[in-house]
């Protein structure tokens, strides 16, 4: 496990995030001293340190994060360079800076500690805060519109897809009688409109797969991945790699199926020969977690699933 430096804490104290799986996906990217990498999720900078103190004089690191609270958190180093965009603008990005391919590309797809521990941001339900949860402060779409504009079947598909919701029909009608009475502005309003509707029973699991859905889709992140994925293929030299680091299933299902298959569908494709055509070499054929000794550190770690593949040459392909 990392050691947070002054860089993660953001210098006020408080833990912007600490990285999981450190080790294993740094063994995963395979790291040339001169070569180029990418960690398309910088947050604060764990995972960019590590390539970083692999890499010699001429290596060098691209590091994406949408949010300017990560700007912070920047490498000083001549090798790296902070860019401030989704990740599903990969491809164009690095042609914007040169780079014609790429040796490593790193994603860790979890929600950054800052996120949730920053109250104001609305990402989490213990504190009371505007309903917000973009991680792109200057994005369009906030958790406010969407509980306040979106039709009872539009509400139903993000819970259910996102939230893996099994019964979301009493929650969207809790959210529908509440905002006919008043705007629900506030993450103590939403809890206290939908905290009726979820079962006793599993009520921390289902506020928190509410919050979930309503993240995804205020930030569109099954699309940006589904984005950078495709991008990857075109930004990795063959033999690169890439690591991912999922934290639910639904993200975890679309990473896994592209790395089997080479689509986003999971749909497994034969040449004539009846020989699998996909552009990735499995490095780990079932997905990473972490050991008993991080989660017992790092409780956040406990669902973080590791994948890695390497691009095979054309003629492989």
């Amino acid at each position: 496990m990392t050691t947070v430096t002054d860089s993660q804490n953001n210098g006020s104290g408080a833990v912007y995030h600490v990285p999981a799986l450190l080790r294993e996906c740094i063994d995963g990217l395979d790291i040339k001293p001169d070569g180029t990498y990418v960690d398309v999720t910088f947050g604060g900078g764990g995972h960019s340190r590590a390539i970083i103190a692999g890499l010699g004089d001429k290596g060098r690191l691209f590091s994406f994060d949408q949010d300017m609270d990560a700007y912070a958190n920047r490498i000083d180093d001549p090798r790296f360079t902070f860019v401030h965009s989704n990740f599903r603008f990969l491809r164009n990005f690095m042609r914007y800076y040169g780079v014609e391919k790429a040796d490593g590309i790193m994603a860790d797809l979890g929600v950054s500690f800052h996120h949730f521990d920053t109250a104001e941001r609305g990402f989490s339900f213990r504190a009371d805060a505007p309903l917000d949860m973009r991680m792109n402060r200057d994005g369009a779409l906030d958790a406010n519109t969407v509980l306040n504009t979106y039709s009872d079947t539009d509400l139903g598909r993000v819970l259910t897809v996102y939230g893996d919701l099994r019964r979301p029909g009493p929650i969207v009608k809790a959210i529908l009688r509440a905002r006919a009475n008043g705007k629900i502005a506030t993450t103590g309003q939403l809890l206290d409109v939908i905290r009726p509707a979820v079962n006793p029973r599993q009520e921390k699991k289902e506020l928190a797969q509410v919050f979930q859905a309503l993240r995804i889709e205020v930030n569109g992140e099954m699309q940006a991945l589904a984005d950078f994925l495709q991008a990857s293929t075109k930004v990795l030299r063959p033999g690169g790699r890439l690591v991912v680091l999922t934290y639910h299933s639904l993200e975890d299902r679309m990473v896994k199926n592209f790395l089997k298959t080479g689509n986003l569908e999971g749909e497994l494709q034969k040449d004539f020969y009846g020989k699998p055509l996909t552009p990735w070499r499995l490095i780990t054929r079932q997905p990473l977690s972490a050991s008993a000794e991080e989660v017992a550190s790092n409780p956040r770690s406990r669902s973080a699933r590791l994948r890695i593949a390497e691009l095979l040459p054309p003629t492989e392909q």
